[in-house]
């Protein structure tokens, strides 16, 4: 499969770098630079309340009321839950031809801080739920608009959301020309520590801005499956079990009377062997030194709310050798519809071959499996460490210039996942050493800003009307 993934967006291998150039140059004829400043609304949009209804309608139905309520809680957020929407509206837009393995949600927020097998905390993007091969703009374009509507919040001028939108861009643009210019192998073996952010910061922050930053790594580092054993767990009856906090974390013996709940436990017993199976051999062996202790249902994110998220607790050698892992559904990436399905059946293979395809480094235990759920449908899965030194930078907290770092961040991040799976040297003949690319996604990202407020304000009247049930956030 992952052949095919690769057929789906390299150039022909024996194509020469010259070669490469000249498609990426040929690239601006039929969708010139500057045509990405555009965007409008076609008149045969289809609803983006409707698009969620139509989310929502797979997911679990009590939790649905709590992602409509996040969402409804600012433009940000919004933005935050509309993948699917803006997909849509992406595939309306022009775009060069050349593909690559595309995050799918490439708003600020999924890029942050985590752990590499090394124990290194790296900079990178974070989430791959939406993962899938598309044309590669469409990362950018999230991106940048993404930043926008976080400017917007923050109260930034239009002159300032502008420079960091620019900025951003630049970043990506001027990264994927170096990228280009590198071997193969350097390319892969290209990463963003914490080390390099912070000399980034420590250039263009005053010190209130690198002490936030040291202080974002410093909790990033505490943030492990110890840290979360003890937030999220109990002692009863001289056994560990995970506490309940409805309804974000409920544990499985809440959820289910007892002859459900050792069916569901024993699917899940089951998983975690089929899940295994997708590991490396060395992997495979350390996750069989821990045994199944407990699991939880557990609500995560904005745009994910409603979908099946289990926490699982396990023990290694006692019970202060604690492994909690997240198991999360996977179904089809929101940029099928539009790009086309991929190529894998198991959407956890999916998640996971993306993941691995586009991070710098990965989780020791990412894997995937297919599982019976509590209804009877199986359902695909993939899994992860529930925490291991995740750190978030938060937007809200920003001034202009610390939103501009981070952009530039985001931008040779995103260029760098990018240029593992797609042409790297065709991208960077396409954007070139002009400005022209940058400005226009500058008009984009406003563009698209103004298309989100509105459908945010659509969400907002449809609550208020009792058309879409939303609960406060909690």
């Amino acid at each position: 499969m992952a052949q095919d993934v690769t057929s789906m967006l390299r150039t022909a291998p024996d194509a020469t770098p010259e070669q490469r150039a000249a498609r990426g140059k040929a690239a601006r004829r039929t969708a010139p630079r500057s045509s990405h400043a555009e965007f409008e609304p076609p008149a045969n949009r289809p609803d983006p309340l409707a698009v969620l209804e139509a989310q929502s309608a797979a997911r679990v139905p009590e939790l649905v009321p709590i992602r409509y309520g996040r969402m409804a809680e600012s433009p940000f957020r919004f933005y935050r839950g509309a993948a699917a929407i803006m997909a849509s509206d992406l595939a309306a837009t022009g775009d060069c031809g050349i593909r690559a393995q595309l995050c799918g949600d490439a708003h600020l927020l999924n890029f942050g801080l985590f752990a590499s097998p090394e124990r290194n905390l790296l900079f990178d993007i974070n989430d791959f739920d939406e993962t899938s091969p598309g044309p590669w703009e469409w990362d950018v374009k999230r991106l940048a608009a993404g930043f926008v509507v976080a400017g917007r919040a923050n109260g930034f001028t239009d002159q300032e959301r502008a420079d960091i939108v620019l900025t951003t861009v630049r970043s990506y643009r001027e990264s994927m020309i170096r990228f280009a210019g590198m071997r193969n192998l350097d390319v892969w073996y290209s990463r963003t520590d914490i080390g390099r952010l912070e000399a980034l910061a420590s250039q263009q922050l005053a010190k209130r801005g690198r002490r936030k930053l040291s202080r974002a790594a410093a909790k990033a580092r505490t943030r492990d499956s110890l840290r979360a054993f003890d937030k999220l767990t109990v002692t009863v009856g001289g056994e560990p079990r995970i506490a309940a906090d409805p309804p974000l974390l409920v544990p499985v013996a809440d959820l289910l009377p007892a002859g459900e709940r050792d069916a569901t436990q024993e699917r899940f017993r089951e998983l975690i062997g089929r899940y295994g199976r997708s590991l490396p051999s060395d992997r495979r062996t350390l996750l069989s030194d821990f045994r199944f202790v407990d699991m939880a249902r557990k609500v995560v994110g904005v745009g994910s709310v409603g979908t099946r998220c289990w926490i699982i607790l396990m023990h290694g050698r006692d019970g202060g050798d604690p492994l909690l892992l997240q198991v999360k559904e996977a179904g089809p990436s929101v940029l099928a519809p539009h790009a086309g399905p991929g190529a894998y059946r198991n959407q956890g293979e999916r998640v996971v071959a993306g993941q691995r395809l586009m991070q710098a480094a990965g989780d020791i235990f990412l894997g995937w499996a297919r599982v019976e759920g509590i209804d009877g449908r199986r359902r695909d899965f993939y899994v992860r460490q529930l925490r291991d030194w995740k750190g978030v930078m938060e937007p809200e907290d920003m001034v202009p210039s610390g939103m501009r770092v981070l952009g530039e961040a985001c931008g040779t991040a995103l260029a760098r996942a990018h240029a593992r799976s797609g042409d790297r040297i065709a991208i960077a003949a396409y954007l070139g050493l002009s400005h022209s690319f940058d400005r226009a996604l500058t008009y984009f990202a406003e563009k698209y800003a103004d298309c989100n407020e509105r459908d945010h304000r659509a969400l907002v009247d449809a609550v208020r009307a009792g058309r879409l049930p939303a609960t406060r956030d909690v």
